[in-house]
């Protein structure tokens, strides 16, 4: 495995042609408008780019790659992954792709290598930022649309630039969106302003359900699959609710688990400056950064409720 830096990583891409590129599970903003960003800034120089549909991609996003994926890696193409932290967040679908992928953007501190080569920064606030630097390495200019793209990966993983990882690199990059007529205003709105019944109705239960530990200063809750259908909620309601626990005053850091279709558990930890969410996750062969990390559990909720829980409270100096 090479690790490159961005001029390293503009030269093979300028060198290279027919690419694929790959988003993880459950994709969020950053992979989706990383995908989007890259797709879009191949094209305009002259290169043949796809996004690797992503069976779990959501009706709040879908508008980043329309006109932009496919369904199937072809012979002779490039696959690149963009925010992908390690080989279990593959989309299931391709995970005869690993040891197939030629380079892995990405942003994440813990991580697990499974490319060819890879660009990781860890400063970045998010990978779209990487991806932005490259592409500017590669001389392209960017319209609206990749713009658009960079700035729902660069909001969305900062909260609208509140979390502590965001850096003046995230707010030069939001600037040149913004000088590339990317519709800022319209995006915040969209993006942080708008609130369906459903996630209010998600909250208000979480309220009601959420565990207090440690004298208040962390909390985990539970999410049961059934609750999510009684409550009629879709996963554009669900995004990013895992940050909703640690908005308690007084909680530092908070665990939110999903039951997912398949009895699984989905993991997500959030922490205040100071404290690391990668002291669980790791412990469940997870990972990502210290305010927000995450993991998959093959355990049934409540198991993986109580294994969360007790990892919290063994944690020392937290």
């Amino acid at each position: 495995m090479t690790i490159w830096n961005r001029t390293e990583t503009a030269r093979f891409l300028l060198e290279r042609d027919h690419y694929a590129i790959l988003t993880h599970r459950r994709p969020d903003g950053d992979t989706l408008g990383s995908a989007a960003a890259l797709c879009r800034g191949l094209r305009m120089l002259g290169k043949t780019a796809h996004i690797l549909t992503n069976p779990d991609l959501s009706a709040r996003f879908a508008w980043l790659h329309t006109g932009l994926t496919k369904a199937a890696v072809q012979e002779g193409d490039t696959i690149v992954s963009v925010d992908v932290a390690s080989p279990q967040l593959i989309p299931n679908i391709y995970a005869d792709l690993l040891g197939h992928i030629a380079l892995r953007i990405d942003h994440h501190a813990t991580a697990t290598s499974f490319t060819n080569a890879e660009l990781v920064d860890s400063a970045s606030a998010s990978c779209a930022e990487v991806v932005w630097d490259v592409l500017m390495e590669m001389g392209v200019r960017p319209d609206r649309d990749l713009a658009e793209a960079v700035y729902v990966g660069l909001s969305t993983d900062t909260g609208c630039f509140r979390y502590a990882n965001t850096t003046a690199h995230t707010f030069s990059v939001a600037a040149e969106c913004a000088q590339a007529n990317a519709r800022i205003y319209e995006l915040n709105q969209d993006l942080f302003e708008t609130n369906t019944l459903g996630r209010l109705r998600m909250q208000a239960w979480i309220v009601d359900h959420m565990r207090l530990l440690r004298e208040g200063t962390m909390a985990v809750c539970a999410i049961p699959k059934a609750k999510e259908l009684e409550l009629g909620v879709t996963e554009d309601d669900m995004d990013n609710i895992s940050s909703f626990p640690r908005t308690v005053a007084g909680v530092k850091m908070a665990a939110t688990l999903r039951e997912t279709s398949d009895g699984n558990t989905k993991l997500s930890v959030r922490a205040i400056p100071g404290l690391d969410a990668t002291r669980v996750t790791v412990k469940f062969g997870g990972g990502g950064h210290k305010g927000a990390a995450g993991a998959f559990l093959r355990l049934p909720l409540e198991q993986a409720a109580e294994a969360v829980a007790q990892a919290m409270l063994e944690l020392d100096g937290q």
